[in-house]
């Protein structure tokens, strides 16, 4: 899919929620901002949250969602259920779109969608 010359429209992925970026291993970086709303919308003390559900980085740069033993992440429920999907975190509201990684196609159902720049929105 592409924009006609001239045309300042983009491509946008729009979220099919497979879930599969969900079981994806690796880090959920997450900011007090977002450990605020996050531990809000549980009905959580911030600290409370932050003992259940955080751990250190790896580079010891901030926290980190822990994942269930499987690499899930830990919001992850039934199928493809996001237990957060309303305060989620920026690097799962941003992906594919803000950020990916090599063979991300390979795995997410994400489809195109040309939109002008200033209908981009995140899933």
């Amino acid at each position: 899919m592409s924009a006609e010359p001239g045309d300042h429209s983009k491509i946008h992925w729009q979220c099919q929620r497979c879930g599969n970026c969900c079981r994806w291993p690796g880090e959920v970086p997450v900011s007090d901002e977002e450990i605020d709303k996050i531990a809000e919308f549980l009905e959580m003390d911030f600290y409370e949250f932050v003992a259940e559900y955080t751990d250190i980085r790896r580079n010891r740069a901030g926290l980190t969602l822990i994942e269930k033993p499987n690499g899930e992440c830990i919001f992850l429920e039934g199928k493809n259920h996001c237990r957060i999907n309303e305060v989620k975190p920026a690097q799962c509201s941003g992906f594919p779109n803000r950020w990916n990684f090599k063979g991300w196609e390979k795995i997410c159902e994400a489809v195109p969608v040309l939109v002008g720049n200033e209908q981009q929105t995140d899933s």
